[in-house]
């Protein structure tokens, strides 16, 4: 498992990554998500794209591919630093009023893209929303050119923020959480585990990534832990409560 290849993967945030004025940005950021989505979903893209870099070189005129990307804020990130970037979300409510041109309703079990078309396959917070994750993996994995580079990150149930819009009171149970969320806010929360919300554990994950004979894992860390980044998602048991967010970076193998 190595490191990032290059020191500072602010990509235009300003920010080192790890660093604590990163970790508090983004955090700042997550907490204004509902009054301003475009302000915290465009950090995020900015930060996600520098770590792409950071691993690979300068994604312009790169094949980027973007799986459930939402409103498009990871691939306007993409286009706007030269990348010709695609996304594919299976929820057309999820595009908002204006997607990307281009943007394609279409599942992450099964790509419309011939093999080995992408340079970069990337995926934010995605893995925790599948019923399949293996099956979702092995689909970016098909699309990825030899040598490509694959993004994967997720919020692993046991975080703090497993529970998404219910959490932290998840660790009493999903159910129970999700009352809670409906009393307080008076709406039904977005979120239903087993339906759109799945319990996906770093361990399992990391043990089932390094047994594919397709990819070679390039680095394993906390998305946006402040400081040791790698060294959290190495513990075992401490990483499914440390780690909040898993970020997997992946190379094809020719």
């Amino acid at each position: 498992m190595s490191s990032p290849t290059r020191g500072d993967t602010g990509g235009g945030t300003g920010f080192k990554d790890p660093s604590v004025r990163r970790s508090l940005a983004l955090f700042r950021a997550f907490r204004r998500e509902q009054d301003d989505p475009g302000a915290c979903y465009s950090l995020l893209a900015r930060d996600a794209v520098g770590q792409v870099e950071a691993y690979d070189g300068p994604v312009r005129d790169r094949i980027v591919v973007d799986i459930g990307g939402g409103g498009g804020w990871f691939t306007e990130e993409f286009r706007r630093r030269g990348a010709h970037g695609y996304l594919f979300e299976p929820d057309a409510g999820e595009l908002g009023p204006k997607p990307p041109e281009g943007a394609v309703v279409a599942d992450g079990y099964l790509l419309p893209l011939a093999d080995g078309v992408a340079d970069v396959c990337f995926s934010s917070n995605v893995l925790e929303h599948v019923a399949d994750p293996q099956t979702f993996l092995s689909e970016m994995v098909r699309v990825t050119r030899p040598g490509g580079l694959i993004y994967v990150s997720f919020t692993n149930w046991l975080s703090p923020w497993g529970g998404h819009e219910w959490a932290p009171w998840h660790y009493l149970g999903a159910e129970r959480a999700r009352a809670r969320y409906r009393r307080r806010t008076g709406r039904p929360a977005k979120h239903t585990l087993g339906e759109n919300l799945f319990a996906v554990h770093i361990g399992p994950t990391l043990r089932q990534v390094r047994a594919r004979d397709d990819v070679t894992v390039v680095s394993a860390r906390s998305r946006y832990w402040p400081f040791l980044a790698q060294a959290v998602a190495k513990a075992p048991g401490l990483r499914e409560f440390a780690t909040w967010n898993l970020l997997l970076i992946l190379r094809r193998c020719p």
